[in-house]
């Protein structure tokens, strides 16, 4: 799996203590520039709406006092990080220090994201950003084959 080569990769490529974050961004979305401003800071794993996404407008994290208490989500709710591949970011260091932390391939549908971010944070430790997760700086856009 692409992910999981990327993290490889890293790991042997980067050392302990150096910066940077890890973000998987993909062809079928629309990037706000002002989100990668907002990741820069990201120290563990920094969380942000995801527009155009599971049958909603948005989906995002509810934010109270700072924290992440809960997610705004149709799309089984019940998954321990109900987020979109394109709504986190991990901070290298973070990664760097669990080797173990990976996408699991066997995965259900929907749970790859909680596959590896049950192996780096619990939701508690989850960083809004995005405004405390106000803004959509992200959308799941696609360009279709037009029918002719």
């Amino acid at each position: 799996e692409q992910r999981n080569r990327a993290l490889r990769w890293l790991r042997e490529t980067r050392r302990p203590g150096e910066s940077g974050v890890v973000y998987f961004a993909d062809d079928d979305n629309t990037y706000s520039l002002r989100l990668f401003q907002e990741m820069r800071s990201t120290r563990g794993v920094s969380v942000w709406p995801v527009g155009l996404v599971g049958g909603l407008r948005f989906e995002r994290p509810l934010v109270e006092g700072g924290r992440v208490v809960g997610f705004h989500t149709a799309w089984k709710p019940e998954r321990p990080f109900p987020l979109d591949m394109a709504g986190f970011a991990v901070g290298l260091p973070l990664l760097l220090a669990h080797p173990g932390a990976r996408f699991d391939p066997e995965a259900e549908r929907g749970y790859l994201e909680s596959s590896l971010l049950g192996g780096l944070v619990t939701p508690a430790q989850l960083e809004p950003k995005a405004d405390n997760c106000t803004q959509v700086l992200v959308w799941h856009t696609r360009t279709e084959k037009p029918r002719a």
